[in-house]
């Protein structure tokens, strides 16, 4: 072993001691750091790998969209079918609806689903409770979980829904009544949006709200697992009839924005929380600069001895990237750990301040998501022991610009 590594480790473990003082506040300030960086951003990552998740579950990984309306939907359905790799397509109507229950209207996103070929796309019986698809016809709905709180409905409730059809059809002086539904399901998906102001009707009655006659306005399409998205959306657009004026997106493309705003709220949170590793680098660097005017005749002996400048320079650099490297360590246990119990550390905190249902109500998750990649820990280690490397460098320079007679004279 060089000498100036052994006396960078003595340094740090002095005799009879297993760990200095300075080296333990300088090793837990990087530790805590790094912890923080841990949970923060598993969190984040399992907050948009949820929204992610929610997004497949219930559009699949491609969505087919039409400029108008798709007028031959079977036609359309049976190619994107055919296309390797595609293992289930359901098509859509959607559309904005006045919907009235109790003496309350409402305005919600009118979906209408074909039942014949929903459940190859979107597991939407695992999202409903109480109720099931299976009571779904053409003379009832399914309520989203908010929507129903709103208008106080329950299940086997009376509700009105009325399209902007009616409107069309009065400045025509033709009569075009509510159709009166029964609430047979309330769902909750979990994403906000959805859960807030959403309506499943049949795709036949929503082309009947619609006047849509057999037109649809889109597909939603499974893949196989494994898939490329993008180069299955272009290959069922060259799949696609020309008939059909419409065009495949992958997911990524049509969330484009919010997975933006997911990104980079979780860059934020990255950047913000470094400050904590820089912060401790600080503490690093001053207690290893106090290192060098305390050892300052040691210093100017082991240059009267034969030390070159690089060589000290070395020693108190290695002591910063070793306190890097061990408060690393620490921080990824450290925050790994809370991150295995933070369903029951967040759970307790909230029945403490007894806002349990808050935290479900408005975050939709009933357990904190966490979702670790190679990628973010690669980055967090990194950084870390970067930063704690460049702290040894300002003490390590300072201890190499020593005259050896000038250490040596210093009281």
């Amino acid at each position: 072993m060089p000498w100036y590594l052994y006396l960078a480790l003595k340094q740090l473990f002095p005799t009879g001691r297993r760990l200095s003082f300075f080296t333990a506040i300088s090793v837990l300030g990087v530790s805590l750091g790094v912890a923080l960086l841990v949970v923060v951003m598993s969190v984040m990552g399992g907050f948009g790998h949820e929204i992610r998740r929610m997004i497949t579950d219930t559009q699949g990984e491609v969505q087919v969209r039409a400029r108008g309306l798709i007028e031959e939907p079977d036609e359309a359905l049976a190619a994107i079918a055919r296309v390797p790799g595609v293992t289930g397509v359901t098509p859509y109507a959607a559309g904005v609806a006045l919907l009235e229950c109790n003496g309350k209207p409402s305005f919600p996103q009118l979906l209408g689903v074909d039942l014949r070929h929903v459940d190859s796309v979107v597991p939407l019986n695992s999202y409903i409770a109480p109720g099931s698809l299976d009571g779904l016809d053409d003379d009832t709905v399914i309520l989203s979980a908010q929507l129903a709180r709103s208008l106080g409905a329950r299940l086997g409730d009376k509700v009105e829904i009325s399209s902007p059809l009616l409107i069309e059809k009065l400045k025509r002086d033709e009569v075009f009544l509510p159709r009166e539904l029964t609430v047979a399901g309330i769902f909750a998906v979990g994403h906000q949006q959805l859960d807030s102001s959403t309506a499943l009707v049949t795709l036949r009655r929503m082309q009947d709200l619609y006047g849509l006659g057999k037109a649809v306005h889109g597909f939603n399409v499974r893949l196989a697992p494994g898939a490329d998205p993008d180069e299955l959306a272009a290959r069922i657009n060259v799949a696609l009839p020309a008939a059909a004026n419409a065009r495949a997106v992958a997911w990524m493309d049509s969330f484009s924005d919010f997975l933006w705003v997911l990104q980079n709220e979780k860059n934020m949170f990255f950047f913000l929380l470094l400050f904590i590793v820089i912060v401790a680098a600080f503490s690093v660097a001053s207690s290893l600069l106090i290192t060098v005017v305390r050892k300052t005749r040691e210093i100017g002996l082991l240059g009267a001895l034969g030390g070159r400048p690089r060589d000290v320079a070395a020693c108190f650099c290695a002591q910063g990237v070793f306190i890097g490297c061990a408060g690393t360590v620490l921080g990824l246990v450290a925050g790994l750990g809370l991150l295995a119990f933070r369903n029951e550390i967040v759970l307790g905190l909230a029945r403490l301040t007894q806002r349990e249902t808050v935290l479900e109500r408005f975050y939709m998750f009933s357990r904190l998501p966490a979702h670790t990649t190679a990628a973010d820990l690669v980055k967090i280690v990194a950084f870390t022991i970067v930063i704690s490397t460049l702290a040894g460098l300002l003490p390590a320079w300072r201890a190499a610009k020593l005259k050896p007679v000038e250490a040596l004279r210093h009281e």
